[in-house]
């Protein structure tokens, strides 16, 4: 990659990372609650799902996804049906009593499992990356080489939404207070759920 190509890609690999989306909203709905740490040594979980993918993508799973649609479809709901059971965990939460921040082995699964059901980040690594690879070039290593770059970058972003929540955290909660938080942070789960169910696979 030459370095104009890195000026161009890193921005664009910036907004790409710091979009709304299923996996930054649990991370900064995770901080409200969990406090910075604990979220951000979760953000791991996520870039582990995205390792696997540059890898699975890097083996060709591109190509099963392009050419299957029922590949798509299967993993598509596989996703929503996740996304469903996160909103429906935080709309039934105990907001009773002062309870404990989730464990960050919790919050690193959530962070795990909600990115790697969502299609929407194989097509973003099968659509954004090749866009960069040098032809004249071994393509694995390249594609190797942009998502450990992205990963690094996506890492970032996800933090500023952990600080967000924190903020938001920071203040005292009542369980009312919480009560809004929660029903609020379901129905966005629910709503990232409905438009990952609206995804079509790319013609």
């Amino acid at each position: 990659m030459t370095l104009q190509q890195l000026a161009v890609f890193l921005p664009a690999a910036f907004l790409l990372g710091a979009s709304p989306g299923a996996n930054n909203l649990l991370a900064f709905i995770s901080a409200t609650k969990a406090g910075w740490l604990r979220t951000a040594q979760s953000i791991a979980g996520r870039l582990a799902a995205w390792a696997v993918l540059v890898v699975l993508v890097s083996a060709g799973l591109d190509v099963l996804l392009n050419t299957s649609k029922l590949a798509f479809v299967a993993l598509k709901w596989v996703g929503v049906a996740y996304l469903l059971y996160l909103a429906w965990q935080f709309w039934n939460a105990d907001v009773s009593a002062e309870l404990e921040a989730p464990e960050v082995s919790t919050l690193r699964r959530r962070e795990f499992l909600t990115l790697l059901g969502n299609p929407k980040a194989y097509l973003l690594l099968t659509a954004f990356l090749p866009q960069f690879v040098n032809d004249a070039s071994p393509l694995m290593p390249q594609l190797f080489m942009l998502g450990a770059i992205y990963l690094a970058v996506e890492g970032a972003a996800a933090l500023l939404w952990v600080t967000a929540g924190t903020l938001i955290g920071a203040h005292a909660l009542t369980p009312m207070r919480r009560r809004i938080i929660n029903r609020t942070s379901a129905g966005l789960m629910g709503a990232a759920a409905v438009l990952l169910a609206r995804t079509e696979k790319a013609a």
